[in-house]
C-alpha cells in the first residue's frame, strides 16, 4: 500500500489541509457523498439560476427595498441553506415575500420555475453526455471517480443523498456512470417527513451498527458536515471551485471549517494521499 512519511506541512502540500488532527482513523466501514459539488458539476451555476429568480420575484413586493439590498438578501439565506433540500430555499423566499407585503404561491410553485430555469440551463450538458461527446469525468470534480474506485477496493459501503430532486440524482449519477459505487441513492422528495440528510446518516448508522470513526461524509456543504459531526464521523469538506474545476474555493473552505469539518480538500487529486492518511491508524503508520 501506498506509504509516505507526512507531517501537517506535507499533507498540505498534497492539498489536505488537516483542520481538527486529534480523530481516530482506520476505521472506516461507511461513507456518505454530497452529489452537486462533491462529485458532480452537471448543475455548476445553480446559483446563479436561483438567486436572479428570487430577486425578481421579491422586486415584485410592495414594501421591497431596493435591487442590491434584495440581492444581498437573497445570496446570505441561499448559500446558508445549500446542501438542504430546494424546498427549504423556497419556503424562506415564501417568508421573505410576506415580511414585503406580498402573498407567496405555494413553495413548491417556485421550486418548480426554479428547476425549469436550471434544467434549461444544463441541457446541452445532459444531452453532451447522453450522446457520448463529452466524457463524464470532465464534468465531475477533478478525481472523484479515482477516489470512488478506491472506497470500493476497500470495501467501504458508499452511499449518496442530495438536496436535489431523487429523480434528478438518479439519472445524473447513472449518465456520469458512478450510481454502481453507491447501495443506494437518495434525494429530496416533496414530503420534507420523508427525507433529510441526517435521516439518512442515521439509518446508515443504525442499520450497519457503527460508531464516530466507522463513518466518513464527503460534502461541499454546511448541512452534510453539520450532521456528519452532530453524528459523531468524520467529515471532509470538500472546498471545490465548480466553475474553474481546479483550486480551492476560499468561501466554501470558511463555511466548512465552520461547520466542524476535520479535513478540507478541493477536490479527489490527493486520493492516493487521503486513503493513506485516513486508513493508517495512527500517526506512526504515515
Amino acid at each position: 500500500m501506498f506509504r509516505m512519511k507526512m507531517d501537517n506541512s506535507n499533507l498540505q502540500k498534497e492539498g489536505i489541509e488537516l483542520i481538527h488532527p486529534g480523530f481516530a482513523r482506520g476505521e472506516i466501514h461507511s461513507a456518505l457523498f454530497d452529489f452537486d459539488g462533491t462529485l458532480s458539476l452537471i448543475r455548476e451555476g445553480w446559483q446563479g439560476i436561483m438567486i436572479p429568480m428570487m430577486v425578481e420575484i421579491l422586486e415584485k413586493t410592495p414594501r421591497q427595498e431596493g435591487h442590491d439590498a434584495i440581492e444581498q438578501l437573497v445570496t446570505e439565506f441561499v448559500t446558508l441553506l445549500t446542501g438542504k433540500q430546494t424546498i427549504y430555499q423556497m419556503m424562506k423566499l415564501c417568508e421573505e415575500i410576506s415580511l414585503r407585503g406580498g402573498q407567496p404561491e405555494d413553495p413548491l410553485i417556485y421550486k418548480k420555475l426554479y428547476n425549469d430555469r436550471l434544467n434549461k440551463h444544463i441541457h446541452a450538458r445532459l444531452t453532451d453526455l447522453q450522446s457520448g461527446q463529452v466524457n463524464p469525468v470532465d464534468i465531475m470534480v477533478p478525481g472523484a471517480l479515482k477516489w470512488l474506485q478506491i472506497l470500493e477496493k476497500r470495501g467501504v459501503q458508499c452511499y449518496l443523498a442530495s438536496g436535489t430532486d431523487e429523480c434528478y440524482v438518479q439519472e445524473e449519477a447513472n449518465l456520469l456512470g458512478i450510481a454502481p459505487y453507491f447501495v443506494s441513492i437518495h434525494g429530496a422528495l416533496d414530503d420534507l417527513s420523508k427525507y433529510s440528510k441526517k435521516m439518512v446518516i442515521e439509518k446508515i448508522i443504525r442499520e450497519n451498527k457503527l460508531s464516530g470513526p466507522q463513518f466518513v461524509v464527503f460534502g461541499d456543504g454546511y448541512i452534510e458536515i453539520e450532521d456528519s459531526k452532530a453524528a459523531g464521523g468524520i467529515a471532509v469538506g470538500v472546498a471545490s471551485d465548480e466553475k474553474a474545476r481546479s483550486g480551492l474555493d476560499a468561501w466554501k473552505r470558511s463555511r466548512l471549517i465552520e461547520a466542524g469539518a476535520d479535513l478540507i480538500i478541493a477536490d479527489f487529486l490527493c486520493a492516493p494521499t487521503l486513503e493513506n492518511f485516513l486508513f493508517a491508524r495512527n500517526i506512526a503508520d504515515l
